[in-house]
């Protein structure tokens, strides 16, 4: 098998549907493909394996988070021995245009040092999304969650870790790509092995696992030839001071920095980029 796809859900299973009509209408090559889903309500299994046949379907009664999710994904294809070559990991809300999905494999294929690869990623007005980003400091969780950020020294952080000065346009290494979509080679993911769950209900689990990629001696890879439609709504993104204290998935964010740091710690590493092709 050259591919899978392992897609989380949670509790959006509209675009669930939508998510999975685009891949079977735009993507040419053969695939196994799995759905975790988290908290599940109701009971649209059939609905759609009648948009996918093929579909595994893994309901899960509690949020668990979404590594694990991500995780029982690949195992389960991993114990049919259907786990293809190469796996995207993504979320539910994606739509995937026709050729996209085949431009990944190709780079992938062409670059055998590549770990890890995200595509970018857009609003469905085709506005850019930011998916790719240098490594947190402790300072950058303080300046992206309180107007600390809109000093001089906070934007200076803060175009840092967004990579504001490269040119988003071309493929590159870069630290850490979005979790929403990220393509991974088999026999890398049989080496590093699975997202940290342990560690991360949700947030960091993405950073975590670059970093791991990056350690065990592979890139991870920004491509924005490839472009995919993210709806992404952010439960964590901020709304003033107060919101540091009631946004549970603020707390949520900030508590798997804590775990993120207190693994890794303070000192981000530099790692050797090999030309890409």
């Amino acid at each position: 098998m050259k591919l899978s796809f392992v897609i989380t859900n949670y509790k959006t299973p509209e675009l669930l549907k939508l998510c999975l009509k685009s891949i079977k209408e735009n993507v040419g090559l053969d695939y196994s493909i799995v759905v975790a889903d988290g908290e599940t309500e109701g009971e649209y299994a059939a609905d759609l394996k009648g948009i996918m046949p093929g579909l595994r379907y893994l309901p899960f009664r509690k949020n668990v988070g979404f590594p694990v999710l991500a995780n029982a994904g690949i195992e389960r294809l991993k114990k049919e021995n259907s786990l293809g070559d190469f796996v995207l990991t993504m979320n539910s809300d994606m739509i995937i245009p026709k050729g996209e999905v085949e431009k990944m494999v190709a780079y992938l294929e062409q670059n055998e040092r590549i770990g890890a690869l995200g595509p970018q990623l857009l609003y469905f007005s085709k506005k850019p999304q930011n998916s790719c980003f240098r490594f947190y400091r402790p300072s950058t969780i303080v300046y992206r969650r309180t107007f600390f950020g809109r000093t001089p020294w906070g934007k200076k952080e803060l175009n840092r870790f967004l990579m504001n000065d490269c040119d988003k346009e071309k493929p590159q290494p870069v630290d850490w790509v979005m979790g929403s979509a990220i393509f991974i080679r088999k026999e890398v993911l049989e080496r590093v092995g699975l997202m940290d769950e342990k560690r991360f209900f949700m947030y960091f689990e993405d950073v975590d696992w670059c970093r791991r990629f990056w350690e065990a001696g592979y890139q991870v890879v920004f491509y924005p030839l490839a472009k995919l439609y993210h709806y992404h709504g952010s439960q964590s993104k901020k709304k003033g001071l107060i919101d540091i204290f009631f946004n549970k998935y603020t707390w949520i964010h900030i508590k798997s920095a804590f775990r993120y740091f207190r693994k890794w710690g303070l000192k981000n590493p530099k790692f050797k980029n090999q030309n890409l092709k």
